[in-house]
């Protein structure tokens, strides 16, 4: 049955090299005319709404002439942000990582334990989502950020999947409620699929993703997380892969999961 897990700090170092890192075909020739805030999210240098904002303080420039909104950008261009030339060609990255507890999912480098330093990737990421600090398990981290909004907004109703151990004994009331939906941050939680794996355990899936939302309906119950674990995100598990290793997607992941989104796998583009 599942521990609760301690953090990391003042232990040793959990091993966070890669468990099998694969390039991914995809070369500058291949990327299609796009708007100038889409350049950047596909490069993963910043969110459409920054590009927005660099574009209008007149720090973006394309072919050496100050850049407007709605300008349309291929490969052959020039662009540079503050007189840096931005390269084409960042190959779309996707990770799934077992995050320990103690890592905190931030991209902020002057946030300690932050799951971008902890990873060491060697290429700009971002996490989907967030795992808060005391919990443990699988989160994506990518590159592109085309995907972001399609995983995590709840209309779609993507599954995530956890196993949640609480600090005292519950019964099928708890079940039944939690299932039903509970009332926090002043909406109710969309009903949610929840089986008993033990006199303080259960498993839970969930189609949204609300701040501390497991957290935040025990409590509502009367109830306190010890240990919350995820081993799911759609069709992708953390099954096999150690705690505080990553690796790639492999084909079969990203296909499914580009697919799941509708779009088409980056090495099947038209070209």
């Amino acid at each position: 049955m599942m521990k609760e897990q301690k953090g990391t700090h003042g232990q040793k170092k959990p091993n966070l090299s890669p468990a099998a890192p694969r390039p991914s075909p995809l070369t500058p020739h291949d990327q299609k005319p796009c708007r100038i805030n889409k350049f950047f999210t596909q490069q993963g240098l910043c969110s459409r709404r920054e590009a927005d904002r660099l574009v209008e303080e007149g720090r973006i420039t394309i072919n050496g002439r100050l850049a407007v909104l709605g300008d349309q950008v291929g490969p052959i261009d020039v662009i540079a942000r503050d007189g840096v030339v931005m390269p084409w060609g960042n190959a779309p990255v996707y990770l799934k990582f077992h995050k320990p507890v103690g890592i905190t999912t931030t991209s902020e480098p002057d946030v300690p334990g932050n799951i971008i330093a902890s990873i060491g990737y060697p290429g700009r990421i971002f996490p989907i989502g967030r795992l808060d600090k005391d919990s443990s398990g699988l989160i994506l981290l990518t590159n592109d950020g085309e995907i972001v909004n399609q995983i995590l907004r709840g209309e779609h109703g993507h599954e995530k999947e956890y196993l949640v151990q609480l600090n005292r004994p519950f019964d099928q009331a708890f079940l039944d409620r939690m299932g039903r939906g509970v009332a926090i941050l002043g909406k109710r939680t969309r009903p949610c699929v929840i089986s008993r794996l033990g006199q303080r355990e259960f498993r839970v899936v969930l189609t949204e993703g609300r701040n501390r939302q497991i957290r935040r309906m025990c409590q509502a119950l009367g109830y306190r997380v010890v240990a919350l674990h995820r081993i799911r995100i759609m069709h992708i598990t953390v099954r096999g892969l150690p705690v505080g290793r990553w690796t790639h997607l492999s084909d079969q992941e990203r296909a499914q999961l580009l697919a799941a989104l509708r779009r088409v796998a980056p090495d099947k583009r038209q070209r």
